[in-house]
């Protein structure tokens, strides 16, 4: 198949589209390729997402098991861990995890062993579309040399692009197919097939000149949100020294109807991007020998967060005769933003294992998450402890790292001996405010 062809399909809805990555970027991406009216497969090396998957079955909130139950009666879509099956599509798009490694370097090993498990059974005529988020240049200077190491050259006999997600779990707005989609590829007729191909599944394509351009794009946008968070974060510890509530500040300054935008401070950074994607911005500016002062200072501030949390929690304690060891104490909310069930880097875990480490005895609460899994790098093996007023009683406080819209704030603190709020959450609670520390 030739460029021209497998454009063609693509207008024509008949390109089957294969999403590598079945997580919180790839299944929204399934669904919104399926709605468009193309054939999808799922491709991960999870095999029990896979099963799942095959039984009609989500793991993942916002994504109802009715959709992919009908996708699979219908055989609109099909999942698979076998990526010897890479060669069925026409498009293979990656949405593979981009951590960090503990030097804080980029970890590229799933990009990486995705992009050559696509080269094994890479034919012509595919477009390979990268959409993890990374530094500018991995599209050219690690996928491209793997893909063409077999023989086939870009633009030539297959196409390769890259389109940062923009995924954000929880939001009722927008949809993956409403939020504008950036585009960059190697070439014109790479470009031509990506934008054909988004543009036949979300309202607004975002065409740009290269690879590196959509890869720098997506980097800088989660640098914006890190360094604005860091301030407001900065600003908490200053204004809590001086007595002023932070969140009543910027509820005030964003009265202002232009030149300000409200950032909120937090227990910490949580989530896929912003803890991690400005990092790979500063590896990549040490190879040109630039510092990047001013992102590192921002991810400084924002990891010692949590640390800030327990020592504000040990205060409180120590005020009422209690040492942190030996304290019980429950975390509200595992997730790492409000009304998801995603845990990717919540800070709620570190707060958990810090908590330990002093020697605390720790439950947690989230509606969304009843067990915690086994992740790369943490395995607290908790299960969610009940939340009413008489299980209430038995903590020594409470500690609220994210604020579900499902909590009942009134009933927390009327019930609890001490609430540690790190999320403005009890901000309408009127009584027992004697009972609240902001942290």
């Amino acid at each position: 198949m030739d460029h021209t062809q497998l454009l063609q399909r693509i207008k024509n809805k008949e390109a089957l589209v294969g999403i590598v990555g079945m997580g919180y970027v790839g299944l929204p991406l399934v669904r919104t390729f399926s709605k468009a009216g193309f054939p999808t497969m799922g491709f991960d090396v999870d095999v029990e997402k896979v099963k799942a998957l095959r039984a009609g079955r989500s793991y993942i909130k916002h994504i109802p098991s009715e959709m992919i139950k009908e996708l699979v009666a219908t055989k609109r879509f099909s999942a698979t861990e076998n990526m010897a099956e890479l060669s069925k599509p026409d498009v293979v798009i990656i949405c593979v995890p981009t951590p960090l490694s503990h030097s804080r370097d980029p970890d590229m090993t799933y990009v990486e062993g995705t992009a050559r498990s696509i080269a094994k059974a890479l034919r012509p005529g595919q477009l390979v579309v990268l959409e993890s988020t990374t530094y500018p240049g991995t599209t050219t200077e690690l996928v491209q040399p793997i893909l063409e190491g077999t023989g086939l050259k870009v633009e030539r006999d297959f196409f390769l692009a890259y389109s940062p997600e923009r995924e954000d779990p929880g939001r009722t707005d927008y949809s993956t197919a409403t939020i504008p989609k950036v585009v960059g590829a190697v070439g014109p007729k790479s470009s031509e097939l990506a934008v054909a191909l988004y543009s036949a599944a979300i309202s607004q394509v975002v065409p740009v000149a290269s690879c590196e351009v959509a890869e720098a794009c997506k980097i800088v946008e989660n640098v914006y949100r890190c360094v604005n968070i860091a301030m407001v974060n900065e600003l908490k510890l200053v204004f809590d020294k001086m007595g002023i509530d932070v969140w009543e500040v910027i509820n005030a300054a964003k009265t202002k109807p232009f030149g300000f935008q409200a950032f909120y401070p937090g227990p910490g950074l949580g989530g896929h991007c912003i803890p991690i994607d400005p990092f790979y911005l500063t590896w990549k500016a040490r190879h040109y020998g630039e510092p990047t002062r001013f992102i590192e200072l921002a991810g400084e501030i924002n990891t010692r967060m949590p640390e800030y949390v327990v020592h504000r929690l040990a205060e409180a304690l120590n005020e009422r005769g209690m040492p942190v060891k030996g304290s019980r104490v429950l975390v509200l909310g595992m997730a790492y933003k409000k009304d998801v069930d995603d845990l990717r880097e919540s800070p709620s875990i570190h707060l958990i294992e810090m908590l330990r480490a002093r020697g605390a005895k720790v439950d947690y609460n989230d509606p969304f998450i009843p067990a915690t899994p086994v992740q790369r790098e943490h395995n607290l093996g908790m299960k969610s402890a009940p939340l009413t007023p008489k299980s209430l009683e038995k903590y020594d406080a409470v500690l609220i790292s994210t604020d579900h819209s499902s909590y009942d704030y009134d009933m927390i603190v009327k019930n609890s001996k001490l609430v540690i709020d790190t999320r403005n959450a009890t901000a309408g609670v009127k009584n027992g405010r004697n009972k609240i520390v902001k942290a």
